[in-house]
Order: structure tokens, then C-alpha cells, then sequence
């Protein structure tokens, strides 16, 4: 089912949160709407699923207008963060509450259940109730059952931020597993970057009610459109230097390093962005600096280097035992991997 969001707005009273967005978001595919807190991601899955209005612009499922249309009549499936489990049912009665209330009958319930239970590895599960499973068996369960009304969409809200982080690796896949499995269109809202990344076909990128950048994952690390998803995106996250553009080189603020540039931009001042696999001992442009913090991390280390004005770079390298905290080093970055950007934030 493909989902259009056409000049989307949303008021909350004199506030405005989102005016005028358009997302589309295509037949079968797993979207993430990213970004920090408060910038409308978690208002526009609201808006998609019927439980915010919207105060202007349309939603198409399909070719069908729901802009208007209650949430019970959107045939969306929804998975919350808090799980929203009744305790006193059974995970089997749980996930076959949505069919009793469209009143199929109770052989067909239990035959529906079995199915979906077996499709999130849950079938031994079916007789306990919600206090007595883990978080990320309650997450399954909160799965089947919003998957057992068979939605045109799927949304979740943060649906992972509640389980610790072998729980959330665990998930990410099973959930992933599930969309392509039922070939569902799908929409995750989150501000977990590597959630994003890891689960979904396309990353829509937002702050202060606006999308900055729409890709596939790849695309949007390698190449943001600007300092924001740049620094979004990323773990360690990218370093960031600021200085001036003069005669196809860099130069930092308060050192005399200067960073020639493969593309001159014009004169004036410039933002670099060079992320932590791209600097290190090995590189076409030396930048000296001074090993201010080493962070072991079993097969890798990561290392701050603090430059002459008190810049940071970060590396990010295998495991070595030859450079400690204090050491002097003359590493280097990837001239064709540095990142520039205008003042304002865009990438030149």
C-alpha cells in the first residue's frame, strides 16, 4: 500500500509543528522517520494512523483519501513503545482481540493466532499473561497482535526503546524479518540512528517539522545533504572543523594547518566534516594533533585527537597497543572522503 502525505500541516492550537510536508511512501517498503525529540516525527505517524487531525493537506492510502476517516477505518496496525498490553488476557487472547471484535468465529481466532504466533517465534508463549514475559517477548506479542488484523500499513513508535541493547539488536532483525516476510509498508518512527539504518529501506531525516533529506541509508551517510544529517548520522559521530576557504585550501581557526580541498569552494568561511574511518594513520592529508582520549572497544579503539585549537578528531582503528593518551601523532585524513559545508549548514 503505498502512503502519500501531501502538504501535510499540524497545528496544536496557535503552534504550529508541521506545515506543508509531502512524503511518499512507497508499496512494501520499511521507512524511518528520524530525528531528535520534538521534531514532528512521532505527530506525523499520528496523523497517518487517524489519532491526530490534520489541519491541512491530504493522506492518501492508495489512491483513497483518509484525511478525514477514523482511525478504526484505516486498517493500520499499530506498535507502541509502552506495548499497551491488557494484563489480565492471555498472550493468545492479546493477539486475537482485534478478530473478536470483528466477531469471527472462535475456531478461526485460534487458527489466525497460531499463524502469527509462528511467524514471531512465540507459539509456546500463547497461555501466559503479559507480566509474566520479558520486554522483547511482550514486543512480539504487541507485534502479532497488531499484524493479526492483516493492516494495509504497519506503524511503530519507537517500538525498541523499552529493551536493553542485546534485546534491541535481537528485534531490529525479527521485526525486519517479519516486514519483508508479509511484504507490509511500513513506517518506524525513531531517533535511534542505527534502528534506522539497520531496518529500514529509506530514511526520511527530520528537525523542526521539516524532512532535510530522504534516502537509503548508504546514500545519506555517504552523502548528506547537510551539516545536520551529517552529524546525525553516524557512530562515533563525525568531527567537525571550522575555519576558512582561501585559494582551494582550509584553514582552521587559531593554527597554521591548512587542508587542501579536491573541490575549492569560494572564499570565506567553511565547516569540514571528516568522519572517524576516514582519519588515521594512513591518509593523503596530514593534520597533527595530540592523543587526548582512547576508548577500548574490544576489536576497535577510538581515539580523540585535540588539534592546535582545540579541535577534535576522532579515529576509529583496529585494536593497537603502541599509541597511548599524550602521544604526539602526525595522522592523516581522506581528502576524497572530507565533507564541506557553507555556512549555512548546506554541503558545498
Amino acid at each position: 500500500m503505498r502512503i502519500l502525505v501531501d502538504k501535510f500541516s499540524k497545528s496544536f492550537g496557535t503552534t504550529k509543528v508541521i506545515e506543508d510536508m509531502t512524503l511518499e511512501v512507497r508499496d512494501g517498503e520499511m521507512l524511518a522517520l528520524l530525528g531528535p525529540s520534538g521534531c514532528g516525527k512521532s505527530t506525523t505517524l499520528f496523523a497517518i494512523c487517524g489519532i491526530h487531525r490534520v489541519t491541512g493537506g491530504r493522506i492518501l492510502f492508495g489512491d483513497r483519501d483518509v484525511s478525514n476517516v477514523p482511525s478504526q477505518q484505516r486498517n493500520v496496525g499499530v506498535v507502541f513503545q509502552s506495548y499497551a498490553l491488557y494484563p489480565h488476557m492471555t498472550v493468545a487472547q492479546n493477539i486475537g482481540f482485534p478478530l473478536q471484535v470483528k466477531k469471527l468465529p472462535t475456531a478461526e481466532i485460534r487458527r489466525q493466532v497460531d499463524a502469527i504466533a509462528a511467524l514471531v517465534h512465540i507459539e509456546e508463549l500463547l497461555a501466559r499473561r503479559p507480566a509474566q514475559l520479558s520486554g522483547g517477548q511482550q514486543q512480539r506479542v504487541a507485534l502479532a497482535r497488531a499484524l493479526i488484523r492483516k493492516p494495509d500499513v504497519l506503524l511503530l513508535d519507537e517500538p525498541l526503546a523499552n529493551l536493553d541493547a542485546k534485546l534491541r539488536l535481537e528485534m531490529r532483525s525479527e521485526i525486519r524479518r517479519v516486514q519483508l516476510e508479509t511484504g507490509i509498508t511500513a513506517i518506524l518512527v525513531t531517533h535511534d540512528q542505527v534502528e534506522a539504518m539497520s531496518m529500514c529501506d529509506r530514511i526520511a531525516i527530520m528537525n523542526a517539522g521539516e524532512i532535510i533529506q530522504i534516502a537509503t541509508p548508504t546514500e545519506m551517510y555517504h552523502n548528506p545533504r547537510t551539516q545536520f544529517v551529517a552529524g546525525f548520522l553516524g557512530n562515533p559521530p563525525i568531527a567537525f572543523l571550522h575555519g576558512a576557504a582561501s585559494d582551494g585550501a582550509f584553514a582552521l581557526n587559531g593554527s597554521g594547518i591548512r587542508i587542501p580541498l579536491p573541490k575549492a569552494p569560494p572564499p570565506g568561511p567553511v565547516t569540514l566534516g571528516i568522519r572517524p574511518e576516514d582519519f588515521g594513520p594512513s591518509g593523503d592529508i596530514v593534520i597533527p594533533g595530540k592523543v587526548a582520549f582512547v576508548e577500548a572497544q574490544g576489536r576497535e579503539n577510538l581515539y580523540d585527537v585535540k588539534l592546535p585549537d582545540g579541535s577534535v578528531l576522532r579515529s576509529i582503528q583496529p585494536a593497537r597497543g603502541d599509541i597511548a593518551l599524550g602521544d604526539e601523532v602526525r595522522w592523516a585524513a581522506n581528502s576524497s572522503k572530507i565533507m564541506v559545508f557553507a555556512q549555512d549548514g548546506t554541503r558545498l
